[in-house]
């Protein structure tokens, strides 16, 4: 199966990419690069340019008629960023899925599997939701997921485009053979952070310790950043089983494990050579407590459940951090 992957230059989805190389399939990818890098696009079908782009779309179609699906992972995704410049998120991620949509509506393509957020969901007094748990997204970035899902399931229901959404939580990890990893040496999420502050032998700073959570601070839902691509692979095979009578439809996707920040700090010392030091500061911008899935719709309709411990994660993270700059050339 071939298989468009926007955001393909990316973190996650240059892993989904690896993932479905692994599997027989084959990726093309389109990427602006403005996150995205270069290297992870190596051996793959590969179109600079943003999913704005008409034009570029339709040749990528023109050039590869047998695209099977399409996989929307190209995005904005920093929460405090998208709190300072929150125009620039909703013209990169409205407007530009809405205009995806258009694009594959006109090249007749009917399968779009999305990269939806958990960060859309209302926090629970238990912390735990569902696919049908309310919605109150908290950021600007959160905002987009939550009306881009909205625009997909009004176009899914008017056209003959249909959207599987992915609202997965956490992402910790990198491809297991290394071929990509966060390609950020200054990452904004908890472990990347945390492995930062081990590097340069600082202390890690929990940014929120009074949350309603057991210990104070954030709960997350970390799963593996290749157990999310196989999943994304799972949402294109069974595309059509899924989809039978619906036009679209959202899929957690996480371990069903919450973990706090604290929690997390405590894995990561236990797996690294040496520890990271822990202080505490007020939230970020957008920040909120945080939740995890309770929901066993991956298992059910794609076949799927994360794998990988958190352990598995910090490991290969660590493994990463180590050779990133050997795959990577500058200085981003």
């Amino acid at each position: 199966m071939k298989i468009l992957i926007t955001g393909g230059a990316g973190f996650i989805g240059a892993t989904v990419g690896s993932c479905a190389l692994d599997a027989g399939h084959v990726p093309v990818i389109l990427d602006n690069l403005v996150n995205g890098r270069r290297e992870f696009t190596a051996g793959r079908a590969f179109y600079e340019g943003d999913v704005r782009d008409g034009a570029l779309v339709d040749r990528v179609f023109a050039e590869h008629p047998d695209i099977a699906a399409v996989i929307h992972c190209a995005a904005l995704a920093v929460v405090p960023d998208s709190v300072a410049d929150p125009i620039g998120y909703y013209d990169n991620n409205v407007v530009g899925g809405l205009e995806l949509a258009r694009h594959l509506i006109r090249n007749g393509c009917t399968r779009l599997v999305f990269s939806s957020s958990a960060s859309i969901y209302q926090t629970a007094d238990d912390f735990t939701v569902t696919e049908d748990s309310p919605l109150d997204p908290q950021s600007p970035y959160a905002q987009t997921k939550a009306m881009m899902e909205r625009v997909f399931a009004d176009v899914s229901a008017a056209t003959p485009l249909r959207v599987l959404s992915l609202r997965y939580f956490n992402p910790i990890g990198a491809d297991p053979e290394m071929r990509t990893g966060l390609q950020n040496r200054r990452p904004t999420h908890a472990l990347g952070k945390v492995i930062q502050a081990w590097k340069a032998r600082e202390p890690f700073t929990i940014t929120g310790t009074d949350w309603p959570t057991a210990d104070g601070s954030g709960i997350r839902d970390y799963i593996h950043v290749w157990d999310l691509a196989a999943a994304h692979l799972a949402a294109v095979t069974r595309f059509d089983q899924v989809l039978a009578d619906r036009t679209c439809l959202p899929i957690n996707l996480g371990t069903g494990r919450g973990t706090t920040v604290r929690e997390l700090v405590a894995e990561f010392n236990r797996v690294a050579d040496r520890p990271v030091e822990a202080i505490e500061a007020g939230p970020r911008p957008g920040d909120v407590a945080g939740v995890y899935t309770r929901s066993d719709r991956a298992a059910q309709l794609l076949g799927w459940k994360a794998e990988r411990t958190i352990a598995d994660g910090i490991r290969d993270s660590l493994t990463w951090a180590q050779r990133r700059d050997h795959v990577l050339t500058d200085d981003a």
